[in-house]
């Protein structure tokens, strides 16, 4: 099937989804010449600042969580592509309010060389930087092997616990430990029913038949545990959560964060059913859902499916998610 987006010179796609998006945020963000997006109204003198790098096409990932007890700056790159490292270099400067700056980055092999290369320029130039690698999908390795595993949804709740902790006043040490602590017992887990295409080229990204679904399916089309028949809302959930309870080693008494984060066409309809039935496991083996977020967070483009995320929360984590912020995508008051 021929690709139907609604798109200028592909050439410009980053360019321009940058400029819109800037002017319908004017008020809380703004966008650099270099790609970055900045939150309007700098932090406070003293605070530590929290920068991302990603590649463009994920909207509204990851730049729309800029803002006031968030991300200070998210330096985005081509579409699926990540950044260079003197755009980085510059955003962690930026960044700098006196207190050091947390570099949160996706392990996908491209971020992670824009993300080592940049870290390798900050030392040199005497800056105060700490980098936290996410890697949360379960589908990559087993949890002993964590550098097989890829950056997904969870970047998203990471940024909010260490952006709330940040905006506190909290140390850079302080900040960067809240955020290891989550990245360590956090767990993420795809599926995906139809392909995207890549907006600039128009190739799908990967075929499944009209019958077929792929659990683990990664963000950029990567290969997942296998292709098996479409199953229902309610077994595609217990399905993927058994894995993810699993993995978290999780037991009756934990308080989790749930997220069903919508891969770009998959209806809220679709997400709310899935939530439901994982409520529903939750509550029947003594998890509390402490906290919880159903929504489009990070997009494949008109990719069908979805990512399920569970996180092992704190007390002190769970103040932290309830925190105020106020970015284009996550406001809490």
């Amino acid at each position: 099937m021929a690709m139907k987006k609604f798109i200028n010179d592909p050439d410009n796609l980053v360019s321009e989804l940058l400029e819109g998006y800037a002017l319908l945020h004017a008020g809380k963000i703004r966008v650099t010449g270099s790609g970055m997006v900045v939150r309007a109204k700098p932090k406070d003198e003293g605070k530590v600042g929290v920068v991302t790098l990603g590649g463009s096409g994920h909207e509204p990932a990851l730049s729309g969580f800029v803002g006031e007890g968030m991300l200070d700056i998210s330096v985005a790159g081509e579409i699926f592509a990540a950044p260079g490292a003197p755009a980085c270099l510059e955003a962690l400067k930026a960044a700098e309010r006196g207190a050091g700056v947390l570099f949160v980055v996706l392990n996908h092999p491209g971020d992670v060389l824009a993300a080592n290369l940049t870290m390798e320029m900050a030392e040199k130039e005497g800056l105060n930087v700490k980098q936290l690698l996410t890697h949360e999908d379960i589908a990559g390795g087993p949890r002993s092997e964590p550098e097989q595993r890829r950056g997904l949804v969870g970047c998203i709740p990471l940024y909010k616990l260490v952006g709330a902790a940040a905006e506190a006043g909290r140390s850079l040490d302080e900040v960067l430990a809240i955020g290891d602590a989550y990245e360590r017992n956090m767990a993420t887990l795809a599926v995906a029913v139809t392909s995207a295409t890549h907006p600039a080229t128009g190739e799908a990204m990967f075929e499944l038949a009209d019958d077929e679904m792929e659990i683990g399916m990664g963000q950029h089309g990567e290969a997942g545990t296998g292709c098996t028949k479409l199953k229902s809302a309610d077994e595609t959930a217990e399905t993927m959560l058994e894995m993810l309870l699993k993995d978290l080693n999780v037991q009756s008494g934990d308080q989790l964060l749930v997220m069903i984060n919508g891969s770009g066409a998959t209806t809220l309809m679709e997400l709310f059913i899935i939530f439901r039935r994982v409520h529903q496991v939750l509550t029947e083996k003594g998890v509390k859902v402490a906290c919880s977020r159903v929504a489009e967070d990070l997009t494949v483009q008109e990719m069908a499916g979805f990512q399920m995320h569970i996180g092992r929360l704190t007390d002190e984590m769970v103040d932290l998610w309830n925190a105020p912020c106020d970015t284009p995508f996550m406001t809490v008051r």
